[in-house]
């Protein structure tokens, strides 16, 4: 806990050449000597993000790990800047893995009127209506929405997974969505 509140400023006259030498040897120990000095301000910028004591330290030190490998790939002019601006970057990609989606069921989230408000239409008929309706999509609405919602994956493991970009995901399970809706109440007013 000692170093996260050091009030020393940081001597950035030597950063280049520590850097150089990281860049040369591979070193951690003069990797460690380079990012020390700056952790009271990674840890301030990862607290004002995380607003959590315990998990700012924990970004400390995987913002440390990603240092290891991009200070030999970036070309960095101010390490202090480019460090704040890493800091920054990795916070606020915490902060969106952090966010919590809600999984509810495609049945719910569909409002299916044949299902909600008519007791006597069995799962076993919904659910074959739902399997005809997910052949009425294209190959790529059809992989992304089942992927989606029903092997519960997030938005980037989608298109990890099927090599779309994100926007083509997100429009797949957008459009194939729609899509499912309108055949699902066309099957349900028969």
């Amino acid at each position: 806990m000692g170093w996260f509140n050091k009030k020393h400023k940081a001597d950035t006259t030597d950063d280049d050449a520590l850097l150089q030498q990281y860049r040369q040897t591979g070193d951690l120990a003069v990797l460690g000597r380079l990012y020390e000095p700056y952790i009271p301000l990674v840890f301030g910028v990862c607290l004002k993000y995380l607003q959590d004591e315990e998990q700012s330290k924990d970004a400390v030190m995987q913002i440390f790990e990603e240092l290891v490998v991009k200070a030999t790939r970036h070309d960095i002019k101010q390490f202090k800047s480019w460090l704040y601006v890493l800091s920054r970057n990795f916070c606020l990609m915490q902060q969106r893995a952090n966010k919590k989606t809600e999984v509810i069921s495609i049945d719910e989230f569909m409002e299916l009127p044949f299902v909600l408000h008519h007791e006597e239409v069995s799962n076993e008929q919904s659910l074959t209506a739902l399997e005809k309706c997910m052949q009425t999509l294209s190959a790529e609405q059809q992989r992304s929405v089942e992927l989606f919602y029903i092997r519960e994956k997030c938005y980037k493991e989608v298109a990890e997974l099927t090599g779309y970009s994100l926007n083509e995901v997100k429009s797949y399970i957008q459009n194939g969505k729609r899509n499912l809706k309108i055949c699902l109440e066309k099957q349900g007013e028969r």
